[in-house]
């Protein structure tokens, strides 16, 4: 801590110790700045943000689809695969198709969402009611988080 002082003043002790004088935080009244080697400052800042990127965990949207007249079964079998997806801390996009007239059973395309998303309670919660889109019903469902 070198106090208060003009430009020219610090510009020469930075000269002096044959280093950089860095503007910390310009906003401040006065202006912070430090003397030291820049080059080394910038390569300390890019190894945090490296650091740091490497510590984050992207999520991704995973798609599963179903269909109207499915088997208790096969759900089971889709819903494992969802909790796995889920466990590993990503989002699941359910999406049920119908054809033809299967539109007309828009009541049983509901009935097999929620038995779905029964199936995967213990790990997953829907974080979108399931949703006609054109011919589809689609629902996201989202890893559960213990609080």
């Amino acid at each position: 801590m070198l106090g208060v002082m003009p430009i020219e003043k610090a510009m020469d002790l930075a000269n002096e110790k044959k280093l950089d004088l860095v503007n910390i935080s310009p906003n401040a009244k006065p202006p912070v700045c430090k003397i030291l080697d820049y080059g080394k400052y910038r390569y300390e800042l890019q190894k945090k943000e490296k650091e740091a990127k490497k510590k984050q965990k992207t999520t991704q949207v995973k798609e599963i689809r179903l269909s109207t007249f499915i088997e208790e079964h096969d759900i089971q079998v889709k819903a494992k695969t969802a909790s796995k997806f889920l466990s590993d801390g990503d989002k699941v996009k359910v999406g049920l198709r119908f054809r033809g007239r299967e539109r007309d059973y828009a009541a049983k395309g509901m009935d097999v969402m929620k038995a779905f998303a029964e199936a995967v309670a213990d790990v997953g919660v829907i974080e979108k009611k399931p949703v006609f889109e054109g011919r589809s019903l689609t629902m996201v469902l989202g890893p559960k988080t213990d609080k």
